[in-house]
């Protein structure tokens, strides 16, 4: 029988007290609590719905409450600021698009935050279409004619925009057709809508989500869509590039982000709690009848992913000579 003296018994209890305190750290369960999940624009918008939507899953497969906090405006960045900022312990997310982490470095002349740098890539969801709309006030039914109405009537026709592919698309096809339209900036793109609408703009270039309720109740008209190919959902629809921009090719995309070092076992929680949700045909369904593309990639692919895309929108805003704000 072995016996222990005092002493022995004590470094013994020492020990196991140390290892007991060091254990929660890793062994800890994520999440046990609840979890926010910021955006960049605002309740309504396309990005704001396929949070919501994700969100709601997690929710229910990882057992915590997810909260979506909307923070819109100036372009997104003050939003992915904020999670650039927070601790990187997995309970402040960020859902966002090219806005913040393509865009922005090219439409701003201060940024806070590096893309790249100060986030953890989690999953890549989907891709956001957009189309150029007008209100059917205006007597133009082709792309074609929107340009050539442009060109006899300088600086009276205007575009209300919500985000940067709008920007970035209006201002490009500007400067292709030699045409001057004046920009209208929104926070977001639902209040372009909405005025779009009523009648107060005459022209937006809104993403799926928040413009095919209006064009099915042909309260808008849909002139052209921005990709290269034309869309399923609006097969009749032409692009830019068959029309009076060859070559024209943008497609907003959608993804999680967590700030710079995020653990890689709540990488991989959040990650495969997304794609399964990505598997779901209630989630695929709802989000492709609200206009998002859904396409999951994982962390290494996203993280590449969102590195060619920052040169590639980079290359898009001086193309269409933007300067910075």
């Amino acid at each position: 029988m072995a016996v222990w003296s005092s002493s022995g018994r004590l470094r013994g209890l020492l020990t196991l007290i140390l290892l007991l305190s060091a254990a929660p750290a890793s062994a800890e369960t994520y999440p046990t609590r609840a979890i926010t999940i910021i955006t960049p624009f605002a309740a309504g918008s396309a990005t704001d719905a396929a949070a919501r939507m994700i969100g709601q899953y997690l929710q229910d497969a990882l057992g915590q409450s997810v909260v979506i906090e909307n923070r819109a405006g100036a372009g997104g960045v003050p939003a992915a600021n904020a999670v650039a900022r927070a601790k990187p312990d997995g309970y402040t997310l960020f859902f966002t698009t090219n806005s913040t982490h393509s865009a922005a470095n090219g439409l701003f002349k201060s940024v806070p935050y590096d893309p790249i740098k100060d986030f953890t890539p989690i999953a890549r969801i989907g891709s956001f279409p957009s189309f150029v709309a007008v209100n059917p006030a205006l007597p133009i039914s082709s792309i074609v004619e929107l340009v050539e109405y442009a060109k006899a009537n300088p600086g009276k026709l205007s575009c209300g925009v919500g985000n940067s592919t709008g920007h970035i698309a209006g201002e490009t096809i500007k400067k292709r057709t030699g045409t001057d339209i004046v920009r209208v900036n929104y926070r977001s793109n639902p209040a372009a809508v909405t005025d779009l609408v009523a009648g107060h703009i005459p022209m937006g270039i809104p993403d799926f989500n928040t413009g095919m309720p209006q064009l099915k109740t042909q309260k808008v008209r849909a002139l052209a869509v921005l990709t290269k190919e034309r869309n399923r959902v609006l097969p009749d629809v032409p692009t830019l590039n068959e029309t009076v921009m060859p070559g024209f090719d943008l497609l907003a995309w959608a993804g999680m982000f967590g700030p710079a070092n995020l653990p890689p076992e709540i990488v991989k929680v959040l990650a495969d709690a997304v794609q399964k949700a990505l598997s779901t045909p209630l989630v695929v369904e709802r989000l492709n009848a609200g206009g998002t593309e859904v396409f999951w990639s994982g962390p290494q692919d996203f993280s590449e992913f969102v590195k060619t895309e920052l040169v590639k929108w980079t290359a898009a805003i001086k193309e269409a000579g933007i300067e910075p704000e």
